[in-house]
């Protein structure tokens, strides 16, 4: 059985794709930039708000400080103009929570951030953990958060799951021995990793789970 089920926010629970662009945008044109196609921002996202902000002014020869404060304070304000759960992620939450002892979130999203989106979309009561990249631990990939829960449940790395849609996750499950799930829906990309499963709708992951 499952005791721990960790998931990933942007591009695994979330399609947050036109927020985090425009948000990005509206820092550049602050700044006197063009702005930027959406689909090339979104590739830059994945390792942290910090790094998203260092690629979408890599072009210029701007302040990163106030870029980063300005993308910030627009993007708190914007959370939710344009972001939605993907479909199926509300119902098969609930359904997990049936059968699995824990669900957390870990993210490299700020923890206030994630909270605020979470609660406005009415799932941030499925997890028993939501940890942010702005807390304790480094950001995915590095394995500390999921092995800090892992030690909190005393759960078995056997029957502790990470899932996402990047190879950030993929590779902090990896280094922390969980099995992984790939969710092909998302913005991210696998590079070199390789998931124990991929799924293509957050339904699936309820039938992956159930073989355990």
């Amino acid at each position: 059985m499952a005791e721990l089920l960790v998931f990933d926010l942007d591009g695994t629970l979330i399609d947050s794709r036109h927020d985090l662009a425009g948000a990005v945008n509206y820092m550049r044109q602050s700044m006197n930039l063009e702005p930027m196609d959406h689909e090339r921002i979104i590739r830059m996202v994945g390792n942290g708000i910090n790094s998203l902000v260092r690629r979408a002014v890599a072009d210029a020869d701007v302040d990163f400080e106030t870029a980063l404060k300005r993308m910030k304070r627009f993007y708190a304000d914007h959370l939710l103009e344009s972001t939605t759960l993907y479909d199926g992620v509300a119902s098969g939450l609930a359904e997990l929570q049936k059968s699995v002892s824990h669900l957390a979130v870990v993210t490299n999203k700020p923890a206030a951030a994630t909270l605020k989106i979470l609660e406005g979309l009415g799932v941030a009561k499925y997890f028993s953990d939501i940890i942010g990249g702005d807390g304790e631990y480094p950001l995915k990939p590095e394995p500390d958060a999921l092995l800090a829960l892992q030690k909190k449940y005393n759960a078995s790395a056997a029957n502790c799951w990470m899932i996402g849609d990047h190879y950030t996750d993929l590779e902090a499950g990896r280094r922390a021995n969980f099995r992984r799930i790939l969710v092909t829906y998302g913005f991210g990309e696998a590079k070199e990793e390789t998931p124990d499963y991929s799924v293509d709708n957050f339904s699936e992951i309820a039938n992956v789970i159930r073989g355990f």
